[in-house]
């Protein structure tokens, strides 16, 4: 018999959250008029003035896949949900589905004058984000929801990464007000950072 999952009716909600976020990514990238294109160098140009939507459509399409990797990990630590964790849940999925708005400001406005409210939204998600991810492990704590002493571990490991991420996205919103470019920089390679840690992540 399979095993019961509390919290199946949560994590499909959730899974479709996750899925429309993605779908939404891509709708920004907008095709070159096809009146401005005369020759195969002004199509390869328009290619190059859309490059930055692009990479930032692939950045965030990164970041909402590690946050739904994550976040099916995170629920196989847990036996059951609580209205706290529930609630915390819901900020998660805020901080996922709004992300498509300022990746399209940073695709936009990256490599302009006007960059570094861009660069201060995208960072900012991503610093609310991670308060989604300690409110949800308080939750699971506080109500002692662990299916098991490794999983407790395995949340309180969560909870500091989760503290971490926040003073690391805090700061970085902050140096964008002067530094935009190299703070996206810097966000892509922390990124980076967190998809090898996950790729190499052991099940608990």
């Amino acid at each position: 018999m399979a095993e019961h999952n509390p919290n199946a009716r949560l994590e499909a909600f959730s899974d479709g959250v996750f899925a429309i976020a993605l779908t939404l990514l891509v709708l920004d990238i907008k095709l070159p008029p096809s009146e401005s294109v005369h020759t195969t160098g002004d199509f390869w140009m328009a290619l190059l003035h859309i490059a930055p939507s692009i990479a930032a459509f692939l950045l965030s399409f990164v970041i909402i896949l590690i946050t739904w990797v994550n976040h099916h990990a995170a629920f196989q630590l847990v036996d059951g949900s609580s209205v706290s964790g529930t609630y915390a849940n819901g900020f998660l999925l805020l901080t996922v589905v709004i992300l498509p708005f300022p990746t399209s400001l940073v695709g936009e406005y990256v490599l302009t004058d006007h960059a570094a409210p861009a660069v201060i939204l995208y960072v900012g998600v991503q610093a609310l984000q991670a308060v989604g991810w300690i409110w949800l492990a308080h939750s699971a704590l506080r109500n002692n929801l662990a299916k098991h002493e490794r999983a407790r571990l395995h949340i309180l490991k969560n909870l500091s990464y989760g503290y971490y991420a926040l003073g690391i996205y805090s700061l970085c919103a902050v140096l964008a007000f002067w530094f935009p470019l190299a703070i996206a920089i810097v966000t892509i390679a922390i990124w980076a950072g967190w998809l090898v840690a996950g790729m190499n992540m052991k099940r608990v």
